[in-house]
């Protein structure tokens, strides 16, 4: 079986936070390597299993969320929990034509129309030809017809508004956001839903 799954696998620090989504291959390569645990659970109570427990435990699984080695059959975990990582990461959220998607929830911002990201573009609120530049500050999520009637102007000057001023957004709060829209159930029971309320910001 390929080593891959369309979600990936939750990656929890030693407090049991999310703290990134990993491939399915990073995931079996920190187990075997005793760096992380599986967590195995149904939502009030879990479990964390070793590289060779949860081996022992994937024999009787006849899901189709496994894969065959050479000697053994062995389940894709859909958490795992790192055993000394005690921090949230730092670092910034990459700006990305599919990470302003993601700040946006896939909302035009002039228009809120909310679309499929075929039909969405990124636009520049401050025309580069104008002084502006790519950055989180600048750049906003929107619909082609928008887009097209806004042309190379500002907001203002083509009589359009943004919905909301955009902002870069906050690695824990963009986090959260990707595991809801994307992940599985058992994903969201570590989410931290404190943060579902705080606005984007600086």
């Amino acid at each position: 079986m390929e080593l891959s799954m369309p979600q990936g696998v939750l990656v929890l620090n030693r407090f049991w936070q999310a703290v990134h989504i990993c491939s399915v291959r990073r995931a079996f390569s920190l187990l075997y390597m005793g760096h992380a645990q599986v967590v195995e659970g149904n939502g009030e109570d879990f479990r964390t299993f070793d590289f060779n427990s949860w081996r022992d435990l994937s024999q009787s699984y006849d899901g189709e969320d496994a894969m065959q080695t050479i000697s053994f059959r062995i389940r894709i975990p859909r958490v795992i929990v790192l055993i000394l990582f005690d921090r949230i990461p730092k670092k910034e959220v990459k700006l990305t034509r599919q990470n302003v998607f993601e700040r946006d929830s896939f909302t035009c911002q002039y228009c809120g129309a909310n679309k499929d990201r075929r039909d969405l573009n990124i636009d520049h609120v401050i025309p580069r030809d104008q002084g502006g530049t790519t950055k989180w500050e600048n750049v906003v999520c929107s619909c082609i017809p928008c887009n097209t009637r806004k042309g190379n102007r500002r907001p203002h000057e083509a009589s359009m508004k943004l919905i909301r001023k955009p902002k870069r957004p906050k690695l824990r709060t963009f986090l959260n956001v990707q595991i809801s829209r994307n992940g599985p159930e058992t994903w969201r029971h570590f989410l931290d839903l404190a943060y579902w309320n705080v606005e984007l910001s600086d």
